[in-house]
Formats: C-alpha cells, structure tokens, sequence
C-alpha cells in the first residue's frame, strides 16, 4: 500500500463515520452544551479555567456520544426508508454495515453512561433517558416515530428538557455544588420546546415518499408538505415572538434589549429565509430546513451574548 493510499483508508472511514454521526445534529449538540457551559460558567465567581474546560469536555463527549447513539440507531432501524428518502447516509449507501453500525452505537451507549456514573444520579438520569427516548423512538415493536406527535414530543423533549435542564444542572452543581438552573436556561428551555416540535415535522417534508413506502404516518404524510411547512414556521413564529416579549421580563441576568433585538432579527432572518421556499421540492425544501437548523445553532449564541451583556 502506498503512502497515499494509507493516508485514504483513515480519511475514507472517519468521513463515514462523520456523515454516520449527522453533523448538523452534532454542531447542534456541541452550541447547545457550549452556550448553557456559557450561560451557567459566566455566573460563578472565582472559577479556575482548569476545572471550567475539564467539565465542559467531557460533558462535550458525553453529550456527542448520546447524539451519535440516538441518530445511529435510527439509520440502524431505517435503512430501507433511507435508500428512499437518504440515500447518502453510510448504511443505505452500502459504506458502513449494519453490524459495524452497531459497535458504533453500543461504544456510543456504554461511554457517556460510564461517564455519567461518576457524576451523580442526575447526570446518570439524563443520559439513561436521552437513550432510552432514542431506542423508544426509532427500534421496534414501540417505533414511536410511527406516531406523528409521540415522534414530535421525543425530539423535543430530548433536546428541550433534558439537554438544557440536565445540562446546565451538571454545570451549576459541579461549579458550585447546588443543583440549580438559571433563569436563562429556563428561558432558553421554554423557547427550545417549540423551536424543536417544529424542527421535527420540518424534517419528516423532504422525507415524505419514504415515509409513506415505509408505512410511518408523519404530519406531512397525513396533511402535506404545505401545511406542514406552514405549521412548523407558525411554531417559529410564536416561540421568537414569546421570546422577544417575555424574555426580557423573565430573564433578570440578561440585557432586555438585546435579547428581544436578536430574537426580533433572528425572527426576520427566518421569514427572509421562508420566501420561495417550495415544500413539495424535497431539495429546495432541504436547504430551508438547513436554515432553521442555523437559528437553532443561533440561539445558543444569542441567549448567553444577551447575559454576558447583562453583566457588563
């Protein structure tokens, strides 16, 4: 083998296991545990940047391992909707095997539950649920995802409560010892439960002749492309709109006017976005839903800019 060649093999694999792992959930893990490390970190006094980035990694890990498990398995269940609908996934692409597939997820499992073990009955909790949502959901005979809004609340209930209250509970108590959340996380959480219903029956628009191959009756299958978008962007719309209103009034560690001008902005982004969006074209429908994944990634920046320019 050459020099070349032995270079490829590695790169080969780890861009497999990349796509494996869908890099937009996994940017969207990492600024999700960034901006609650962020939000929780800026109100300790006197803490060390040693102890600060050595939680704050491996609380990355763990949180990345989950998110792998969680769309790993649903590959591992889905291969035949996603030589449909996904077909570039590594399973369905015929790149990655299912038994391969499954040390993957199963080394993702073992890894933040380990982890998890030696930080409490909190964090141990956490990650258990996230894992046990993400089999619940995709492996049968429960199959949630066959149920439009069981689907819908799985998502949001693993990246609104238990990824934001867990989270930041983590960080709070291994900075200062006492398990509690800041007003922005509760916030941020209340914002994040809409924003991801919505975020989960966009994503089912593009996938709707797989789906309903595979006999999985999404909102869209049922009602639509069009009306699903409509609904997903109204979701939007109330939680940026609550946002900016209610927010200020809510949040006391964060400046009122910037967390309603960037939630005002962002709202505008959105709209800008949604203007000759063509649900029934999955590509064109693909780039819209990418957008609403960057508000998602956004959020993370806004709410803890907006209590860092609170403390100033």
């Amino acid at each position: 083998m050459t020099a070349a060649a032995a270079v490829a093999v590695p790169a080969r694999a780890a861009g497999v296991l990349w796509r494996f792992s869908r890099p937009h959930t996994v940017i969207g893990t990492t600024v999700s545990v960034v901006g609650l490390f962020t939000i929780v970190a800026a109100d300790v006094d006197g803490l060390g940047a040693g102890e600060a980035a050595f939680h704050l990694f491996w609380t990355l890990v763990a949180g990345l391992a989950v998110n792998v498990f969680i769309v790993g398995i649903n590959q591992i269940s889905d291969v035949e909707i996603d030589r449909v609908n996904k077909p570039f996934l590594p399973i369905a692409a015929g790149e990655l095997t299912v038994e391969r597939a499954w040390w993957i997820v199963i080394a993702c499992a073992v890894l933040p539950l380990v982890l998890a073990a030696t930080q409490g009955a909190l964090e141990l909790a956490a990650v258990a649920a996230a894992l046990g949502i993400g089999v619940a959901y995709s492996v049968p005979p429960v199959r949630l995802k066959r149920f439009a809004i069981l689907a819908s609340l799985c998502v949001s209930g693993v990246r609104s409560a238990i990824v934001n209250l867990g989270v930041a509970g983590h960080f709070t108590s291994a900075f200062t010892g006492q398990t509690t959340i800041p007003d922005a996380v509760w916030a941020l959480t209340a914002f994040v439960l809409p924003f991801s219903i919505a975020i989960a029956i966009l994503k089912d628009v593009p996938d709707a002749e797989g789906d309903r191959l595979g006999r999985i009756a999404t909102f869209t299958v049922r009602y639509g492309p069009r009306a699903v978008m409509r609904a997903g962007v109204g979701i939007l719309v109330v939680a940026y709109l609550g946002m900016a209103i209610l927010g200020p009034l809510l949040v006391d560690d964060a400046a009122p006017a910037v967390l309603a001008a960037t939630h005002l902005a962002a709202l505008a982004l959105l709209l800008f976005w949604m203007r000759g969006v063509e649900p029934s074209d999955p590509r064109n429908f693909t780039r819209f839903y990418m957008r609403v994944w960057q508000l998602f990634f956004l959020e993370y920046a806004i709410v803890p800019v907006s209590c860092l320019a609170g403390l100033a």
